[in-house]
């Protein structure tokens, strides 16, 4: 239950000069744009989320509890079997399907998600569709990871009818109730579940070195196969790890697909990394300098979407921070985790502020071996972490519709913090972060004299926003805090 109190932020000031203390400024008269932002996540398929394994309850529980559309799942190709549906290629004798290990962790996706849009994406193609000097092996522990598996770049069967075969089947089996195999065999499931969006493999210029013009071949056979039989869904191209102008130019422009091919929405990831060998005093400055260089590209890259193709949509689906090499094998110090939730809080303002329709954040569960600085719930004590709690007061407190107004904080020397205003028919809200690793104090204007405030920070650690009445006209922010202001109307 959220407890509102009453508190005199005075005491908290400890240190701040005041003559120094920058001005929250905002014109509510003065509307910018309006928001067709929707914040989300990702959710990576790893064992972790199998059934009885640590972090399974409490993880799928916050993706239930999140609420949240367009929530992308991504069996991903470090675990095969958690992820392929057919390891081995077809013989004249048998197949090699099987959903055993693939369903219980998809299944409890649907369930925690049932009712929403969601983005369904098996990314990793059966390896041996590929053309390889010799067999590319795969862990018989399901749990053990393989990051050796992707391997090949050409498809053995240039007509793609194979690789094709078998996404129809493997949605078949989520959507139809089941599907029949190449040796004629009717391999029963009894689902059928609804696939709004699917989204066309993951990260293809790095997966399998995929030129923009292979890529595209792929993604109209596949959209072209699939619309047989989810004709309601819609699709998403590119996935890019990078953002690679040459992939949009080409992959956007109608002329260099099949006729009535959709392009209904493309996505990229960004991960604002610390720089290696980095002391983490020093992270602060290279992630959000990183951050703010993805902005820049994100304007580039909607600009060709505009000029070639206006009505695709975005989603931005991975967004996230990572810690130096040498310290993903050390204990990852508190501090960062109120780092990388500030830096979501500053892509999520930068981002509605360029019309980015989805803003995912990545990922749900990492732990030590596996991204462990992306994991939105803390792989210690399986609780939802600071970088969830921010998602989570974002979602629940700023819609699309909502309307940004003109926002600006003076004296922000070395551009330490950021705010923006938004206001719908519920009422005005003030999303505001701390850039660096130190308290800094903001004058707000005296309107908000009175308003709920609720904070992330390292007091709130991995629990829920701490939730303050402000009985002052400014307000005291913790090391990388982020604070949600409400008003009514």
């Amino acid at each position: 239950m959220k407890k509102f109190i009453t508190i005199n932020l005075a005491l908290l000031a400890v240190g701040i000069c005041s003559a120094q203390t920058p001005h929250l400024k905002i014109n509510w008269a003065n509307e910018v744009s309006t928001s067709v932002s929707t914040p989300t996540l990702q959710v990576v398929g790893n064992p972790m989320l199998r059934r009885k394994a640590a972090m399974h309850d409490a993880s799928f529980k916050a993706v239930k509890e999140l609420n949240a559309d367009f929530v992308r799942y991504v069996p991903w190709f470090p675990y095969p079997k958690l992820a392929v549906a057919e390891l081995e290629p077809p013989t004249a004798t048998k197949t090699s399907w099987d959903f055993s290990l693939i369903d219980p962790m998809t299944i409890d996706f649907l369930v925690a998600t049932k009712g929403h849009s969601i983005i369904m994406n098996f990314s990793t193609i059966p390896q041996w569709m590929f053309k390889t000097e010799k067999p590319v092996p795969y862990p018989a522990d399901p749990n053990q990871v393989s990051w050796s598996y992707g391997g090949g770049t050409e498809l053995r069967d240039s007509t793609m009818k194979e690789l094709t075969d078998y996404y129809v089947r493997l949605v078949s089996w989520y959507t139809k109730g089941g599907f029949t195999d190449e040796l004629g065999k009717y391999h029963k499931s009894g689902y059928h579940y609804q696939i709004p969006y699917w989204e066309v493999l993951n990260e293809p210029d790095l997966e399998h070195s995929m030129s923009p013009q292979t890529y595209t071949k792929i993604y109209d056979a596949l959209v072209t196969a699939l619309k047989q039989v989810i004709p309601d869904a819609k699709f998403v191209g590119l996935g890019l790890a990078g953002e690679r102008p040459e992939w949009f130019e080409y992959f956007l422009n109608p002329a260099n697909h099949k006729p009535g091919i959709p392009l209904d929405m493309i996505s990229y990831h960004c991960y604002a990394s610390a720089n290696s060998g980095q002391k983490f005093e020093d992270y602060e400055y290279a992630v959000f300098d990183k951050a703010e260089n993805f902005i820049n590209t994100v304007r580039f890259v909607e600009n060709i979407k505009k000029r070639l193709s206006p009505n695709t949509k975005t989603d931005i689906n991975e967004l996230g921070t990572f810690v130096s090499e040498e310290m993903r094998t050390q204990p990852i110090p508190a501090p960062y985790w109120n780092l990388s939730a500030s830096v979501y809080a500053y892509f999520f303002i930068e981002l509605t502020k360029n019309g980015i329709d989805v803003i995912g954040e990545s990922q749900l569960v990492g732990f030590p071996t596996q991204f462990p600085d992306v994991s939105m719930v803390n792989y210690i004590n399986n609780k939802p972490n600071a970088r969830f709690w921010v998602l989570k007061l974002i979602k629940d407190q700023i819609k699309a519709g909502s309307k940004l107004v003109n926002t600006s904080i003076d004296h922000n020397k070395g551009d330490d913090l950021l705010a923006q205003g938004f206001k719908d028919a519920t009422g005005k809200s003030i999303l505001l972060l701390n850039k660096r690793n130190k308290a800094q104090r903001v004058t707000l204007p005296a309107e908000l004299k009175g308003a709920q405030i609720a904070i992330v920070d390292e007091a709130s650690g991995d629990n829920q926003p701490v939730y303050v009445s402000l009985n002052n006209n400014y307000i005291d922010l913790k090391p990388f805090a982020v604070a949600l202001i409400k008003t009514a109307n």
